[in-house]
This record gives structure tokens, C-alpha cells and sequence, in this order.
């Protein structure tokens, strides 16, 4: 049986990783997989927890958390692909500007 705090101290690890990567990448499909990493870092979280405490509140939580992913790396994506049309570039320094 693997302990609580190995799978907390993996959630913090890949929370930090994802914080680190929002932090210092420029590329905005990364920044939107680092986001993707943070909230399966905290998805980890709460079913580790839930099941310590043996309570479904944990799953339910991480049912809604990907059904919220899921549409914002659809928007994101869409956006994405439109400023890129428009921009050639995915770089946020170049989509400062929203005119068309």
C-alpha cells in the first residue's frame, strides 16, 4: 500500500512543474499543457484524498474538473488556431493586440 504522502508530494511536484513551465515558456500551446498539468496535479489530489477518507467527493470533484478542461483546451485551442491565421505566430508578445 503506497502511502498518502507519496501521492501529495507527487501532485506537489507536478503542480510545481506546472507552474514553472507557465512561468518561463513563451509558447502559448505549452502554456495551455502546463495548465492541463496543474489540473491533473490537483485531480491526483483529490482522489488521494478521497480515498483516505473513503468519500466519493473527491471523484466528483475530478469529474467536473475534466469535463472544465476538456472545453477550455477546445476554446484554446480554436482561439489559438485563429490568432495563428491571423498572426503567424503563437508567441503571447505578438497577440498583445487583439485587431484584426
Amino acid at each position: 500500500m503506497v502511502p498518502l504522502s507519496w501521492y501529495l508530494s507527487l501532485s506537489a511536484i507536478l503542480f510545481f512543474l506546472g507552474v514553472v513551465g507557465m512561468m518561463t515558456r513563451r509558447n502559448t500551446i505549452i502554456m495551455l499543457m502546463c495548465i492541463e498539468l496543474m489540473m491533473n496535479a490537483a485531480n491526483l489530489t483529490f482522489v488521494a484524498l478521497s480515498h483516505y477518507l473513503h468519500s466519493m467527493n473527491g471523484q466528483m470533484f475530478v469529474f467536473f474538473i475534466v469535463a472544465i478542461a476538456a472545453a477550455e483546451v477546445s476554446v484554446g485551442l480554436a482561439i489559438i488556431i485563429n490568432l495563428y491565421r491571423l498572426k503567424a505566430s503563437v508567441d503571447p508578445d505578438d497577440m498583445n493586440r487583439l485587431q484584426g
